[in-house]
């Protein structure tokens, strides 16, 4: 087997590889792609360098002469690369624009001609039909993958991301129906666990502010509700959809990953004071920022249906790690 993985040091890259070695081939062979920009040579990163079987490539892939670089003749590419984080949609909507739609463009050209036996994974993003519900209230609970996708303020900096997944999916779903090649969209939801970055994220947020025992604690759209599913849950049930061959036909297969549990905000909050054993004596609720989806529960059941897939981590577990995690990992920059 023959991978290939873009985005390869990011959280979701990471976690994926670090996974298919432990559970494949002796002579299965991983190539990472990475510009760095967000991905860390840590030393997590560095020890799967380590492995025999991996080899990494420092390209962007914005750059069309980077893709000579990358070879050919790929079972399974996941194109992962893209630019993240809430904070980035707000304040740099036109790099996020243009970087997420011109690499895919570059990727689905690169793999219709060098890797025509492959399966491409795309991930795209709840966020490409999270404006439903502020659009038409109609959005249905939990969510399944034959609903709008619908960008509701064009306007709202915010969706600079989903519109680039929006996108992204007709790009895949019309590529490989054009050039008859394998292919799947994946749509996480709220994946979290450790090494996921700093900003941005609300479990590494909370992570931080509970380091510091801030009090009053602020808590942004306290309400708000979501399903978190832990990373290492979640790269296994990405790794099942593309062995599947019940993904290999036409038209191409979007599934949702994540998990079963809907909680708000607050009740998150309450999670971790009690993972942590602190608590702070009251809570500061403030609005969530402009556009922040009011409520996000997905339909698992096309995937289960797919692979017999279900999460093994609990929310209580995985907090747990991830909190223990950022305790030893704080952030440098600040």
């Amino acid at each position: 087997m023959k991978i290939l993985i873009t985005g390869g040091a990011g959280f979701i890259g990471y976690f994926l590889t670090k996974h298919l070695l432990e559970c494949g081939d002796p002579n299965w062979s991983i190539t990472l792609v990475d510009n760095f920009e967000r991905g860390k040579k840590d030393e997590a990163f560095a020890a799967i360098l380590k492995d025999k079987r991996v080899s990494l490539l420092n390209v962007d892939l914005t750059d069309l002469a980077s893709f000579s670089k990358l070879g050919s003749g790929y079972d399974h590419v996941y194109h992962l690369a893209a630019m993240n984080g809430t904070k980035i949609f707000y304040e740099r909507p036109q790099d996020v624009l243009r970087v997420n739609t011109l690499s895919l463009i570059y990727m689905l050209d690169w793999f219709r001609q060098n890797n025509p036996k492959g399966k491409f994974c795309f991930t795209s993003s709840n966020e490409a039909y999270a404006g439903a519900l502020n659009a038409f209230n109609i959005l249905p609970i939990p969510t399944p993958e034959k609903v709008p996708l619908v960008i509701d303020d064009p306007y709202n900096p915010r969706w600079s991301y989903a519109s680039t997944k929006l996108v992204g999916e007709l790009f895949v779903i019309h590529y490989a129906k054009a050039y008859d090649f394998r292919a799947l969209i994946v749509r996480p939801h709220n994946f979290y666990g450790p090494r996921a970055g700093y900003g941005g994220h609300v479990i590494p947020d909370f992570c931080e502010r509970i380091a510091s025992k801030i009090d009053p604690f602020p808590i942004y759209g306290a309400d708000d509700t979501r399903t978190f599913c832990y990373i290492e849950d979640a790269v296994r049930a990405m790794r099942l959809l593309m062995e599947s061959q019940k993904t290999d036909g036409q038209p191409i297969d979007t599934v949702h990953i994540g998990d079963f549990e809907e909680l708000n905000m607050r009740e998150l909050a309450e999670k971790l004071f009690e993972v942590t054993g602190w608590h702070p004596k009251s809570l500061d609720i403030k609005n969530g920022p402009k556009g922040s989806v009011k409520r996000r529960l997905a339909d698992v059941s096309k995937l289960q249906k797919l692979t017999g897939w279900k999460p093994e981590v609990s929310l209580e577990d995985g907090l747990k790690r991830t909190f223990d995690w950022y305790m030893a990992h704080p952030d440098v920059k600040k």
